[in-house]
This record gives structure tokens, sequence and C-alpha cells, in this order.
């Protein structure tokens, strides 16, 4: 004897919390246009007076012009409402456009990077006060865009990557100052060239995490938030649960979350209060919002995938 139970947003009583994400879209629109003019005219100092280091982070920013409309495409299409093929709707589209912006962080350091070794051995003349400047406005410009996604970093990954990118490049664009301040002291032009490898390692760092988790959540893992073995221990609990198998947890989006679990019960059939305080007590305590519970009657069920 089964029963299943859905908790969502919209339905039974209140039962579970909102989860979808806020509308960044005015957010994404400020932060594109600011960089994309950011990006002309870094990219046009970099080419006039032979920076690499400047070219380096124009390239650096450009790819978060693509990182933003993407993100910003994907957190659209998340919203999109779910349709007999589309069962969940486009959710997961939040999840490929965070992964897809970690592939293009990785394709744009390694361009930098190749052209910056390329230079070390010859390295141009460099203009250092012109670097100064040009870097000191993209401080301005990416720490502005970052705070655009300050609020809601803690909770979507897709913005957290809009943050971070952000908030990387005030930190590049202040390295690319430092450079231009030393060529400026020391005469040394191989400074620049040092300096947009320096630049390929933060963007690596900062890339790392987010493509090692975007991969996972693109694997249907446990997000990392949720304690499986929590999870496992709170259904044991539950008043007249034997034992607990068939459990998954898996992201539907890059802020929701969903289960399934099978529940074998000592007892009789525990009724439909049952199930729709079980599916309350996984949203409100690990943020589960769509709980699909079967109940299987008596000691015990077989189990057909290893979970037992």
């Amino acid at each position: 004897m089964s029963a299943h139970h859905h908790s969502h947003d919209h339905a039974h009583g209140g039962h579970g919390h909102v989860h979808a994400p806020k509308d960044f879209g005015r957010a994404f629109a400020i932060g594109i246009t600011l960089n994309i003019a950011f990006v002309v005219v870094e990219g046009a100092a970099g080419i006039l007076y032979d920076s690499m280091a400047l070219l380096a982070d124009a390239g650096h920013n450009l790819s978060d012009v693509l990182g933003l409309l993407i993100a910003w495409a994907g957190a659209t299409l998340a919203k999109r409402p779910p349709s007999k093929r589309f069962t969940y709707g486009l959710r997961s589209s939040s999840i490929l456009a965070a992964l897809a912006n970690a592939l293009l962080l990785l394709v744009a350091v390694g361009a930098i990077a190749w052209e910056a070794i390329r230079r070390i051995g010859d390295p141009p003349a460099v203009e250092g006060t012109a670097v100064m400047i040009v870097a000191g406005i993209g401080i301005v410009i990416n720490l502005a865009t970052a705070l655009l996604f300050f609020s809601g970093r803690q909770h979507d990954i897709n913005i957290r990557g809009a943050y971070l990118h952000m908030a990387a490049d005030a930190a590049v664009s202040a390295g690319v100052v430092v450079a231009g301040a030393l060529i400026l002291w020391t005469g040394s032009v191989w400074i620049d060239p040092i300096v947009s490898l320096v630049i390929v390692a933060v963007i690596l760092i900062g890339t790392w995490g987010l493509l090692a988790q975007s991969v996972t959540m693109a694997l249907h893992a446990v997000p990392d938030r949720i304690d499986a073995e929590k999870v496992e221990a709170a259904l044991a609990t539950r008043p007249g649960v034997a034992r607990v198998h068939h459990l998954h947890i898996w992201p539907t989006s890059t802020t929701e979350v969903a289960l399934t679990a099978h529940l074998v019960m000592s007892g009789g059939h525990p009724g439909d209060a049952f199930l729709g305080e079980t599916a309350h007590m996984l949203d409100h305590d690990f943020g589960i919002g769509h709980a699909t519970i079967q109940v299987e009657m008596g000691d015990g069920a077989p189990c057909s995938d290893g979970q037992c």
C-alpha cells in the first residue's frame, strides 16, 4: 500500500516555503551595460598603450559580460512553468548556466595565459600611468556590479557566480593598478605579463569552486547545504516509520531541491496528515520544497537499489 505527497510552493495550505529566485533582471541589465562600456574602453586602452595586463583584464571582463548574459538567460528560463514534456519546467537551466559560466571562464583564462607567456620573453613598452587610470575605473565598475548581486549570493549559485566574478574583477583591476605603479617605479616592462599570469591564477581559483559545484548539481548530487544522513534520520524518527529506503535528493534548479523516499510503516496507513506534516518538516528543516513520499506497509519491503 502506498501513497504520494508533493509539497509545492503554491499548495497544501501553506506547507513549504517559497524558494523561487528573486528577480535580478534589473541587476543583470545594469551590470551588463556597465561592463560592456568598460570592456570597450579598457580594450581600446590596452591596444593603444600595448598593455597585456589591460587586454587580459578586458578579456576577462568580456567573458563576464557573456557570463552575465548566460546567467540571466538561465534565471529567466528557470521561471518557465512546467509542461507535459518538461514536468519540472526549465528550472535546470540555471544549473546549465552556472556550468557554462565556469567553462567560459576557463577558455578565457587559457587565452590570457597563452598571450602573457608569449610576451614574457619580449615584453613591449607599457605606459604605466594610463594602465593605472583605466584599471582604477575598472575597480569602481566591478565593485558597483558586484554589489548588485550581493543580496542573492548565499542562496543561488547562479547569482553567486555573477557576484564572485565581479568581486574578483575588482581585485584583478587593483592588481593591474599595482602593475602600472611598479612599471613607473622600476621601468621593468616584464611586470605587465607577469601580472597577467597572476590574474589568470586568481580567476582559476575563483572558478574552480563554481565549476565543481555546477558539475555536481548537473549530476544530481545532493546539494552541499543538505546532509542526506540527517534527512534520513529525520524521516526515520517520524511516528510509525520502521525503515527508510530509496531515498533520493537532488537539485531541480540552483535554488530548489526535490526528494523521493519510501517509508516502511510498522502500523496502519498514517493518512494524509502524516504526509503533509512530513513534507512540511522537510521543507522547513532542510529546504526541500518538493517531496514525494511512498508509504509501504508491513515489517519490511524488498529493495532494488541497494539502499536498504
